[in-house]
């Protein structure tokens, strides 16, 4: 009571509070020589967080403080009730605290004799907002006593925005990591529910367990901590690209989360699609790529050739148009990945065919050798055949070149091939070309003067036929060639019938 009145007195006299300067904390204000530093900011909470109130006060020398008490009432009211207590150091006191902050608030410095009056609240509420004012009990000259300090802390709580902090290493295929997830505030009230979630491809969602770890900061001391839950995993290329959510539940169902893209540094086989075999004319298309993070850099080349065809990062086209047969090669995809060079080759093959050439003499003589070689210039190599016109015997057959070789050509063959090559000759070929040679039969090899005797007997053969049928030349022909005996002949019929040819003029 001593203490009130002299504080009354002291502002009748002086008419209002010192300000005897600033501190780390805020304003010090001081009633004679018992002083409060409290910040003079609206302190601003999240719901499901904590807030701080920083404090400091001296008094006189014959005060000693014993103890702290923490109200809770309108800012309109002069001084706060006991019933409106939200905390007391003296945990014998029969003075109760309001429910709501039972257990909720704690001082940061237990010893009273350090002048540190600061606390926390914890679990904050949206009803947390308000007016705060503190009270310093103690002994004033061996007696009880406690002063009571005007200024007061405004504090104001709204809803839950802050979000978690989640952090990754960089990760490598193969290589265990670990993620980090740390609850926002410095609250040494109730402990949070931490959850991990991974979210993978297609939407689908699993909820894994992390190690949390709770550690205390130096700042502002000891009581506060901090709230942190940790993720060990072996990352895969299938992690890539998904997302990691680190969720927190505080007291009061007030929760937060945050959301982290995972990105896991991986490289899978080298691809190359497209068709490999070609038409000439044709467009060559062909694409390299490989699923990597980072993204690889890509790069055509064709073998033999110093020429770079394309290039791109994660993943390369090759086009050339109008292909050629010279294109057909090796082509070389090289594909470079954080600093590390592979390569992938493929064969590209040119389908062309060129018009078929005929090689060699077509005119020989009766009992010479034939010697044709026919050829395609292709890609596959063609298969050529030969074969004889109104025959079904294939001659030769071979895979791009072909060479037909008949020795000793006889006179039934050159015949039927006069009488193939020469159809839309004048009639007296092809009158020479309808006599049939087969059925003669083999004789001994004649003097010049026994073949004039054949040439004369043939002769006479087609004069007696002539006669006796009107010159019927298909009976003419047929039969057996007989030998006949030699004959003594007048210098006119030998000059006459030396040859079939002037045989068959004179007829």
């Amino acid at each position: 009571m001593f203490v009130l009145i002299w504080a009354n007195l002291f502002f009748s006299v002086k008419g209002s509070i010192v300000d005897t300067g600033a501190s780390a904390w805020g304003q010090q204000h001081c009633v004679g020589r018992y002083c409060v530093t409290l910040s003079e900011r609206e302190l601003t909470a999240e719901a499901g967080l904590c807030v701080v109130i920083p404090c400091s006060f001296t008094t006189a020398d014959e005060f000693t403080p014993k103890h702290t008490v923490w109200y809770k009432c309108e800012a309109s009211q002069h001084s706060c009730s006991d019933d409106e207590i939200i905390f007391h150091s003296n945990k014998n006191t029969d003075k109760k605290v309001q429910s709501g902050f039972e257990g909720r608030v704690s001082c940061l410095e237990p010893d009273v004799s350090q002048n540190n009056c600061s606390i926390i609240i914890n679990d904050l509420k949206e009803s947390d907002s308000g007016s705060y004012q503190l009270r310093v009990t103690g002994e004033l000259n061996g007696k009880e006593d406690g002063f009571t300090f005007i200024p007061r802390v405004t504090v104001s709580v709204k809803g839950l925005n802050q979000k978690p902090t989640v952090m990754s290493p960089t990760l490598t295929e193969g290589q265990q990591a670990t993620l980090t997830c740390v609850a926002p505030g410095l609250c040494s009230g109730s402990v949070p529910e931490i959850t991990w979630t991974w979210r993978g491809a297609g939407g689908t969602e699993s909820y894994i367990k992390g190690n949390r770890t709770d550690f205390n900061t130096d700042n502002p001391t000891s009581f506060t901590q901090r709230h942190i839950s940790t993720l060990t995993f072996n990352p895969s290329a299938e992690h890539h690209n998904t997302s990691v959510t680190c969720k927190i539940n505080f007291t009061g169902r007030k929760s937060t989360e945050e959301t982290l893209t995972v990105h896991v540094n991986h490289m899978k086989e080298i691809t190359i699609s497209g068709i490999t075999t070609v038409r000439e004319g044709d467009v060559l298309n062909l694409t390299c790529s490989l699923e990597s993070f980072p993204p690889s850099m890509i790069v055509w080349s064709k073998l033999g050739s110093d020429t770079n065809l394309h290039s791109y990062s994660g993943s390369a086209r090759l086009v050339i148009e109008n292909m050629k047969p010279e294109h057909s090669g090796q082509y070389i995809c090289a594909v470079t990945y954080m600093n590390n060079t592979l390569k992938k080759d493929v064969n590209i093959t040119v389908i062309y065919n060129r018009a078929a050439q005929i090689i060699g003499n077509t005119t020989v003589r009766e009992g010479d050798v034939l010697n044709l070689t026919c050829s395609v210039e292709s890609f596959p190599p063609s298969v050529i055949m030969w074969s004889k016109l109104g025959s079904d015997t294939n001659l030769h057959n071979d895979t791009g070149s072909a060479t037909i070789f008949i020795q000793n050509i006889y006179d039934g063959e050159a015949l039927q091939n006069n009488q193939t090559l020469n159809s839309n000759s004048g009639t007296k070929e092809v009158e020479y070309a309808t006599i049939d040679f087969s059925l003669l039969k083999t004789k001994p090899a004649r003097t010049q003067e026994s073949t004039k005797t054949e040439y004369a007997e043939i002769k006479r053969i087609i004069k007696k036929e002539q006669e006796n049928d009107g010159g019927d030349d298909g009976k003419m022909l047929e039969g057996e060639m007989k030998h006949c005996e030699p004959e003594k002949k007048d210098e006119e019929d030998e000059a006459v019938y030396s040859t079939v040819n002037d045989i068959i003029d004179d007829n």
